[in-house]
């Protein structure tokens, strides 16, 4: 499937009008980075719809289309993730994070965030405060992958035992992600269309959007980064007692950024104020998190009739493992991509990620895509409505997109060209602009990158 197919495809599922696609213009094709999967594609076709998506929610307020050009080489480009703080590049892995050999095979341990790191150290006997990376490796040469992974996942830590496709394709929750879309949009009740305000030609079709993100980690926060590229005025809600990763410098790009503490009144009283003007509600932490603080789709339906709630999983909404924590990386080694990449490399002996968090990229934009797509609907039929994603559920659509012959022998491209510097509450920012680009109203980020807590929790 080309990337022009995999836009369509996607179009269509979100029941978008047929004669926008007509706006699109792709160029380009894998490969583009060393890899046997279309991560080209995959990042071309869901930027398009996500900047396509944007424009239909424009013209929905009453401007002309206007036409959406993408490239794959930009687009792959800017799905790696790379940016620079005062020309420093930071790495983006705790020293026990990675692949681990076990009794068995190889288990992926997720150690960015302390609580992780030192819980994983715990269940394999290790004193946080002194144990060094050799001692986790040793310790976990005595465990059988599945063992590990389910005893991590017993007791809320993040690891994924190394599958192949057909050994993934047989669990239950394989199943239950193949019986899933992609993607679901949902109306989940009756209300008018939200208001807002008139739209010049000259301004970016999401200019006057109020979106609400809670996100942490990869995904989400690349979906708000999306709509703030369009025009939409994100306000990212970060918890003051929550750990950040260091890529919030590059996810934050055009975004307020504020801390609001949900366990207590005030922080409730602060949310419920933003609520009152917002129109998108975007979460991505785990599953019953935030219905327990009352911020579950229900709730926030109930107090904003007409809102677009975006909600973000790591491995979709049914089967066994649907309240499972999981990053991009874990996802890659549990479905089977880590093993498919490393006998395409022609060499099985060890696992060998894809070049980038693709399944994190595609998946931001599929948020950014799936929100601009429900509220393009809610402005003509009104509405609430619900839209869900999983890392899980855009692997499994990666792997429909087909294998690239030959990826490896391609070169990655220069980033150079796509690069632009601007300042920053984290410091001098260097990173790839968004990929694209608007005819008539250019994406960009017209808000500094700012640390948690700088803006005031108030529109």
């Amino acid at each position: 499937m080309n990337a022009t197919q995999a836009l369509a495809q996607l179009w269509r599922q979100a029941l978008l009008p047929e004669e926008a696609l007509a706006w699109a213009r792709l160029t380009g094709a894998d490969p583009v980075y060393p890899t046997s999967f279309a991560v080209g594609t995959a990042a071309q076709s869901t930027i398009a719809a996500a900047a396509l998506a944007a424009c239909e929610v424009g013209h929905a307020r009453g401007v002309p289309r206007q036409q959406v050009s993408v490239d794959m080489a930009h687009a792959a480009a800017e799905c790696r993730g790379w940016f620079s703080i005062d020309g420093r590049e930071l790495d983006p892995w705790d020293k026990f994070s990675g692949l681990y050999r076990t009794r068995d095979g190889w288990v992926r341990v997720h150690a960015n965030f302390a609580h992780h790191r030192d819980g994983a150290l715990r269940l394999l006997g290790l004193d946080p405060a002194t144990a060094q990376r050799k001692d986790a490796e040793d310790a976990l040469l005595s465990w059988d992958a599945l063992a590990f992974e389910q005893a991590a996942a017993e007791a809320g830590l993040v690891v994924a035992a190394l599958r192949d496709f057909a050994q993934w394709d047989a669990t239950e929750q394989a199943r239950a992600i193949a019986a899933q879309p992609l993607f679901t949009i949902t109306k989940i009740g009756a209300a008018p269309p939200l208001p807002l305000p008139p739209l010049r030609e000259d301004e970016r079709p999401l200019e006057g959007v109020k979106v609400i993100e809670l996100t942490r980690i990869l995904a989400g926060p690349v979906g708000g980064r999306a709509l703030a590229a369009y025009g939409a005025d994100v306000m990212l809600v970060n918890a003051p007692h929550l750990p950040n990763i260091e890529a919030i410098a590059d996810t934050s790009r055009g975004k307020r950024s504020a801390h609001i503490d949900l366990r207590v009144g005030e922080g409730r009283a602060a949310m419920d104020k933003l609520l009152e003007e917002a129109h998108v509600f975007v979460q991505g932490y785990r599953p019953g998190a935030l219905q327990r603080l009352g911020y579950g789709v229900e709730e926030v339906a109930a107090k904003r009739p007409g809102i677009v709630y975006v909600s973000l999983t790591a491995y979709g909404t049914q089967g066994p493992w649907a309240n499972r924590r999981g990053f991009d990386s874990l996802v890659q080694t549990a479905t089977g991509f880590n093993r498919a990449e490393a006998e395409a490399a022609g060499d099985a002996s060890k696992p060998k990620a894809m070049p980038m968090q693709i399944l994190d990229e595609a998946t931001g934009y599929l948020i950014a895509f799936g929100a601009a797509a429900a509220l393009a609907r809610q402005q003509e039929q009104g509405g609430t409505w619900h839209v869900q994603v999983s890392l899980a559920q855009t692997g499994h659509w990666l792997r429909s997109l087909g294998r690239v012959a030959e990826g490896f022998a391609v070169q990655p491209p220069d980033l150079g060209p796509w690069l632009e510097n601007s300042a920053s509450g984290f410091g001098e920012l260097r990173g790839v602009r968004h990929s694209a680009r608007l005819s008539r109203t250019p994406a960009a980020w017209t808000r500094p990158s700012m640390p948690p807590g700088s803006a005031s929790p108030r529109w």
